[in-house]
């Protein structure tokens, strides 16, 4: 079977996993953990990454990545070359540490990003490490309801921002959605084309670059969304003061013609998961 491509796009999420090669650990110490988690924050910087989950297994790891440029391939090589390097040096070894290329799977937000969160920061209850997923040191479930100062390579906007403005209620929520997904259905049996997460009209929307036919890393903007108007062409003058038609606004910019949530947060001066939010609501 073909191995599936690469799509690439702005604002493209992916959950990603790379294994050590023949399955041995990628992680010896919790000085390798925090090695990782230090490049990952360097990558986040490099290349405008956000990272909205993350689980260090023994010898895996799983992240929730969103490029706001389009550059996963990139990122990649750099975070698990550079964390090559230093596990290589630190523990006297040569070589590869990871087994072949990492596995990438597209999310659509709207529909799965939530669960999928879930899913990696559940990894340890599933294998029957720890009872609980605030057991686990090595995930963003610490960070991201409130036991533990996230880490700096961690985003928590997004998630928190699905339940609530008010931070504590919101981390309560998503304590309390997570706790649900123990023992549940896992959310891989609608994948798609080996690497797509998303409803109907996301996956026919990308299907075609996943057929194994030609290696195409990006799908072009200018083939995508051909024809678009501007952003200060949808919000006209006065539109982002009245706040019902500034939400409106927002939403054709992301679900008709394209653009970012964060393109559009940008645009109109706020932060994106506000947008986020209100994509939700309406």
């Amino acid at each position: 079977m073909a191995r599936p491509l690469r799509i690439e796009f702005e604002g493209a999420v992916y959950h990603v996993t790379s294994r050590g090669n023949r399955r041995k650990p990628i992680f010896k110490d919790e000085s390798d953990q925090g090695s990782f988690l230090a490049t990952l924050e360097g990558v986040n910087k490099r290349y405008n990454w956000l990272c909205h989950a993350y689980c260090l297994m023994n010898n895996h790891y799983h992240l929730i990545v969103e490029t706001l440029e389009g550059n996963l391939s990139k990122g990649m090589r750099q975070l698990n070359g550079v964390y090559t390097q230093m596990f290589n040096k630190r523990h006297k070894k040569t070589g590869h540490i990871f087994e072949g290329r990492y596995n990438a799977i597209l999310i659509q937000i709207e529909s799965h990003l939530l669960e999928a969160c879930r899913y990696v920061v559940l990894n340890p209850v599933r294998a029957k490490i720890v009872q609980k997923p605030e057991d686990w040191q090595w995930s963003s479930y610490r960070g991201t309801v409130g036991l533990d100062k996230p880490h700096s390579c961690l985003t928590t906007e997004w998630i928190l921002g699905q339940y609530s403005g008010r931070k504590k209620q919101a981390e309560e929520k998503y304590r309390e959605f997570v706790e649900a997904g123990i023992g549940g259905e896992t959310i891989w049996k609608e994948l798609k084309g080996q690497c797509i997460l998303g409803r109907e009209e996301f996956v026919e929307g990308l299907i075609d670059y996943v057929k194994g036919y030609r290696d195409i890393k990006e799908i072009p903007k200018s083939q995508r969304y051909a024809g678009r108007p501007e952003l200060d062409k949808l919000f006209k003058e006065g539109t982002i003061k009245d706040k019902r038609k500034r939400n409106k606004r927002a939403k054709e910019a992301v679900e008709r013609y394209g653009y970012t949530q964060k393109d559009v947060a940008d645009f109109i001066g706020v932060h994106y998961s506000v947008v986020s939010r209100l994509l939700k609501d309406s």
